[in-house]
């Protein structure tokens, strides 16, 4: 038995809880009696009672009685134990003491001792696998498998059980409870219409946080009736706006949030909870699902511009050039303002490619935490929206949660919503992943997950808040999986009866959102029918009047020179160059600090004989090396005011052993930048080895000079031939989002390649690809 994998929940059944109970009596009187492991699974169950191994002896406040609760009696604690364990009871005289006549037998103790440690065995396992049993599919399609270590009679209760008071010392709030209770307590905590799986956290404090967040509440909010009334609104906004495009321009593509309306009101809360703590600024991304729903209801887009877009207008002023992009791949921004807390919000423009935004809207994160002074990462944050088939399938999900806990490239954690409609375009779940979950990705970075049934508005709210905070509080990322469903096909134009005719028989009849919470609140009297119809009504007038004024709507203004790139403009002619010399002089001192080095600093002998060529290169001028150079320019650069910012694999030594931006010290392994340490007061210079990713690592560039215009940001591929790892963002992103998107970036790549006879795979840049790339003045091709 002592050999087994102490998983908590898998060895416990009726036959083993016994053994398991004279293992913890002999752990009580001595730990060191039991295998190492059963040390470490007791001491998890004292940490899950609050100390529960310390202290059975009632309330903190009450004097100390020794005694354990079972069977309804009160039963000393030390009856069971030998004369010597328990020091002996003695009289004043110091003689032994006979027991009392009434004293509990150690049958009866060891029983007491039994339902204790089996009812924390009980409620341990529904905090790791209650969400199981959660009621989680609005669609009802999937019914919950039955789970043995959810059932009570796994740990030795029976039905005689169920009603018999068990101390378990404060665990879900109660120094008491019966076993009835407990399951009561369990099941609306843990296996309502939210399953929570953060038992896989290594973290204490943060396992803790949400054990004590959810459970002290029951894992609901008691919403407040002006609370209702909001939530209800939120829906009235979004399935209203749902069904009056549907009605003016049926059939045409606009991928709907129909089925999946709860996503706004959570949304609403995010930013109204992050902005009382101390939230100023949220960069989104998403795909295309429930896009323009995002833009009107929470980006404050006006309804008349979107209609005007429906009927075929432009997204932007005649006299600005590009190609524009499809509507549901616009980006917007957004002052919100909440309790009189204003809070702005930036939705990242994106292509087709699922996913692939991500990182750039982390990049985007990082740039604007720097730029509003937040080094705790509390101002700003990044959320991200995901369709279930996407969250599983595109590698760039892995990439993305990678750079989340790493230095340089942190952003204080990601809220992902996974908007989970159970369906891929027409896959199946069953089709497009071989875990249980499509959010378990999640877990590798010790991300909570959050599945909620978004048909209970309230639970996805509340779901909302809690993540909310948890990001704030411990700067990590979290998911929201908000299972839903798509009323529609993948389009408003798809037949998705052809690949899923059961699934959407039942969506045919299913009633939305809105109108399972409006009878919620035509219960509890919040609303009657007639103010909820007055409401609707409201709404469409609303539609109506915008649609109206849509017919002779123009955009006058395009803002791709405001916010960070207020006061610049787009160069022409001569300008174009820029005066790039300096003096010898110059140079000369950059050079001397590229080659200083700080005492006590121990080189490498290479590296040694290194800086002493580059001093004389500097001093004479002969001889200059390509790192050489690119040294200087950078060391100008940041001495003049302009930060600089290099990322990419090992590029911090170079693929060639050529640059050597980050000194070692031999001795200790103390770091030296020289870059970073040529005058004082100069701009930051920093470099970065990034994790091996192509995709993501470039991703996040990009959206970082996407907001940071004025830092000179380059990304080094490890041979130029591999930078086709990223043809994604290449292609979609860096050479047309001026175009699409009227946004500007001053990304450079640096492509190393040379014909040294090392393979097809490290002898080009592929430069051909960027040259057929090349239109419309988009970028420059340098070699």
């Amino acid at each position: 038995m002592t050999e087994i994998d102490l998983d908590p929940t898998q060895f416990l059944y009726s036959g083993n809880t016994v053994y398991v109970a004279e293992l913890y009596e002999r752990y009580m009187d001595d730990p060191g009696s039991v295998d190492l492991r059963w040390q470490d699974f007791f001491k998890g169950l004292e940490d899950d009672a609050r100390g529960f191994s310390k202290e059975q002896d009632g309330a903190s406040w009450a004097p100390r009685s020794e005694k354990i609760l079972g069977h309804g009696d009160v039963v000393p604690l030390t009856d069971h134990l030998t004369a010597a364990q328990q020091g002996r009871r003695r009289d004043d005289r110091g003689r032994d003491q006979e027991p009392a006549q009434d004293r509990m037998s150690s049958a009866k103790v060891r029983e007491a001792t039994l339902d204790s440690l089996r009812a924390l065995m009980l409620i341990r396992a529904y905090r790791v696998r209650g969400h199981l049993h959660a009621n989680l599919d609005p669609l009802g399609l999937t019914e919950p498998a039955p789970h043995s270590e959810l059932d009570p009679a796994t740990y030795g209760f029976t039905d005689k059980d169920w009603d018999r008071e068990i101390f378990i010392n404060y665990v879900l709030g109660l120094e008491t409870a019966t076993l009835r209770t407990i399951m009561q307590i369990l099941k609306e905590t843990y296996c309502g219409s939210i399953g929570i799986e953060f038992m896989h956290i290594q973290d204490p404090e943060e396992k803790s946080w949400l054990q004590e967040r959810i459970e002290r509440i029951r894992n609901q909010t008691s919403f407040t009736n002006e609370g209702k009334r909001a939530i209800l609104n939120r829906l009235i906004e979004t399935e209203g706006f749902e069904r009056y495009l549907d009605k003016k321009f049926t059939g045409t593509k606009r991928f709907g949030l129909d089925g999946g309306e709860s996503l706004v009101p959570a949304m609403e809360q995010i930013f109204k909870r992050g902005s009382q703590l101390g939230m100023e600024e949220i960069v989104l991304g998403m795909a295309h699902r429930g896009r323009l729903n995002v833009l009107a209801n929470v980006m404050s887009k006006p309804f008349q511009a979107i209609l005007n877009e429906f009927q075929g207008g432009a997204s932007k002023p005649e006299d600005v050039g590009g190609s524009g992009d499809v509507k549901y791949h616009l980006g917007a921004s957004a002052d919100r303002v909440f309790d009189g807390r204003s809070i702005h919000l930036s939705l990242t423009a994106n292509p087709s490619h699922l996913e692939c935004v991500n990182t750039v809207c982390l990049g985007k994160t990082l740039a604007k935490q720097r730029q509003r002074n937040d080094p705790e990462m509390e101002k700003v944050m990044c959320i991200l929206l995901h369709g279930d088939a996407a969250f599983m399938g595109q590698g760039i999900i892995q990439e993305t949660l990678d750079l989340s806990n790493l230095s340089g490239y942190q952003t204080g954690g990601t809220i992902h919503i996974i908007i989970n409609n159970q369906i891929g375009f027409t896959t199946n779940p069953k089709q497009h992943r071989s875990s249980p979950y499509c959010s378990d990705a999640a877990k590798i970075v010790s991300a909570p997950i959050f599945h909620v049934n978004a048909d209970d508005v309230e639970a996805v709210v509340h779901t909302a808040r809690i993540a909310t905070e948890y990001r704030q509080r411990f700067k990590k990322d979290v998911v929201v999986d908000m299972i839903c469903y798509r009323r529609h096909g993948h389009n408003e134009g798809d037949e998705p009866m052809f690949t899923q005719p059961k699934m959407y028989k039942t969506i045919q009849t299913h009633p939305t959102t809105l109108n399972i919470y409006a009878r919620k609140l035509i219960h509890e009297k919040v609303l009657t029918e007639d103010e909820i119809e007055k409401q609707m009504q409201t709404f469409i007038t609303t539609m109506d009047e915008a649609f109206e004024a849509s017919k002779g709507y123009k955009p006058n203004k395009a803002d791709w020179m405001d916010g960070v790139f207020a006061g610049m403009a787009v160069a022409s002619g001569d300008a174009r160059r820029g005066e790039t010399g300096c003096s010898i002089d110059f140079l000369k001192e950059v050079g001397a600090g590229l080659t200083r080095l700080p005492g006590n600093f121990t080189p490498h002998p290479k590296i040694e004989r290194q800086l002493a060529a580059k001093a004389k290169m500097i001093q004479t001028g002969e001889g200059i090396d390509w790192a050489t150079a690119e040294a200087l320019a950078f060391g100008t650069l940041v001495v003049e005011g302009h930060p600089v910012r290099l990322s990419g694999e090992d590029c911090e030594r170079g693929t060639f052993s050529q640059r050597h931006s980050v000194l070692i010290d031999q001795e200790n392994e103390d770091r030296h930048t020289p870059l970073a340490n040529i005058r004082f007061g100069q701009a930051p210079f920093e470099v970065l080895n990034s994790p091996l990713s192509e995709f993501g690592v470039l991703g996040f560039e990009y959206g970082y000079s996407l907001a940071e215009p004025q830092t000179l940001t380059l990304w080094e591929a490890q041979f130029g031939d591999f930078a086709n790892g990223a043809q994604v963002i290449i292609d979609q992103f860096i050479s047309s989002g001026e175009q699409k998107w009227l946004r500007m970036c001053g990304l450079v790549m640096l492509l190393p390649h040379g014909y040294e006879g090392q393979g097809p795979e490290h002898s080009s840049a592929r430069l051909e690809r960027y040259l057929q790339n090349s239109a419309d003045d988009n970028w420059q091709v340098c070699n």
